[in-house]
């Protein structure tokens, strides 16, 4: 739902701001308000730190008495632009399983620790478990800086220089490109948490201003992520504070685990039509051209999906089919009669990235506004999803995921 300036952006920048303990959603889909909520408490003291900033940990009692899966608590990163760390959750016949793919707290702090060579420019973010990514997921091309650290590419005739924090393993040096946006290690402001009926919620604001330049205008974001039994819903509102108009775009990246470890049975669902022809698999550049995926081995639109077997995947799909308003994707395991669906509930995303390696027990399911290099020439001139905010104008991105199982009883009318 893109957000624009009256009433409705002030409520929605209202909810974020104060967290009176309710989501908000132009959609049908879009989250339950609670009935009540109590207070906005500051997150714990003592908690451990990443990027300079405690873990925030939201947590529930399991209620379901292993009848059903349930979510039974949320880890974040405020350190490191709100990155989701890792969700648990009480699953039938397998008790209390990580819902993503990531390593340790103590292993993932190393990893992402000042002068760590996987950290460089925060990539480590993007490595597991589930970063944020704006104001572009995906890949930018561009001109390479002499230095080879910077590319320029142009939106609107305007220049945008971004950091080169990307490159195919196999060409080191090669083809250097932006990735995944420009807050993956960047601090979260205003961290609060607040119990909601069924759960907990967690807010907070980065006041990117122009990204240390990188940007055209200057942007702050609000982020609200809400633990219940029954769903995680993960929230953004990107506003232009700036005097310029600039291109914005949303996206997330989490790591789905594959319970049984057994990748090529696992099934996976995506309602699109269209993929996107890249150059290939090491640098993963877009040609511009869009392909039907039906007769492929693309093809996932099958509502109960169809099996990883053994196909490399890092590939964008469009020309999304919606049900009831939103991009329903599933990742389904039937050796542990398991399955996560992930809801996009934002009218603006238009694309969906699914990385999963044939070699890997994840798929990282990405549900994004944008094609990749949207600002690029392959592309002549098609609308590739990067929304325009004008200065005061809003863009609200909102992605629910759910638990189900596949072969749970259909209970009797």
């Amino acid at each position: 739902m893109r957000m624009r300036k009256g009433m409705a952006a002030a409520a929605v920048a209202g909810a974020l701001a104060l967290m009176a303990g309710c989501n908000t959603s132009g959609n049908s889909a879009g989250p339950a308000t609670p009935a009540e909520a109590g207070p906005a408490t500051p997150q714990a003291q003592g908690a451990p730190e990443i990027g300079g900033e405690p873990v925030v940990k939201l947590t529930r009692n399991a209620t379901a008495n292993g009848t059903k899966p349930e979510f039974l608590s949320l880890t974040v990163l405020p350190g490191r632009g709100m990155e989701v760390f890792q969700i648990t959750a009480d699953v039938p016949g397998k008790g209390e399983i990580p819902v993503l793919w990531a390593p340790t707290l103590e292993d993932l702090a190393k990893k992402m620790s000042p002068g760590s060579p996987a950290d460089a420019y925060g990539n480590a973010s993007f490595s597991c478990c589930g970063a944020f990514l704006v104001p572009y997921p995906n890949r930018i091309l561009g001109k390479l800086s002499p230095d080879g650290k910077t590319i320029t590419t142009e939106w609107h005739g305007k220049k945008i220089v971004l950091p080169a924090n990307w490159y195919n393993s196999e060409h080191p040096g090669e083809d250097k490109h932006a990735m995944h946006g420009l807050i993956l290690n960047w601090p979260v402001q205003d961290v609060q948490t607040v119990k909601i009926p069924d759960g907990e919620s967690v807010t907070g604001v980065i006041h990117a201003g122009d990204f240390n330049g990188h940007w055209l205008s200057k942007t702050d974001l609000s982020f609200v992520i809400t633990l219940t039994g029954g769903a995680v819903d993960a929230e953004i509102v990107a506003k232009n504070v700036g005097k310029e108009e600039e291109p914005m775009a949303i996206g997330w990246h989490p790591y789905f685990s594959i319970p049984s470890g057994e990748r090529s049975q696992a099934l996976l669902h995506v309602p699109g039509l269209k993929r996107t022809e890249v150059n290939n698999y090491g640098d993963v550049f877009p040609t511009g051209k869009l392909l039907p995926v039906k007769g492929t081995k693309y093809d996932f639109t099958a509502p109960q999906g169809a099996p990883l077997d053994d196909t490399y995947l890092d590939d964008n799909w469009s020309d999304l089919q919606r049900t009831n308003g939103a991009v329903q994707v599933t990742l389904t395991d039937p050796a542990s009669d398991y399955g996560v669906r992930m809801l996009g509930l934002s009218s603006d995303i238009r694309t969906v990235q699914v990385y999963s390696p044939p070699t890997v027990k994840f798929a990282a399911i990405e549900q994004q506004f944008n094609f990749a290099d949207p600002f690029g020439k392959e592309w002549h001139g098609m609308n590739t999803g990067m929304v325009t905010l004008h200065p005061g104008q809003s863009v609200h991105w909102h992605v629910r995921v759910e638990l189900f199982q596949p072969q749970a009883p259909t209970a009797k009318k």
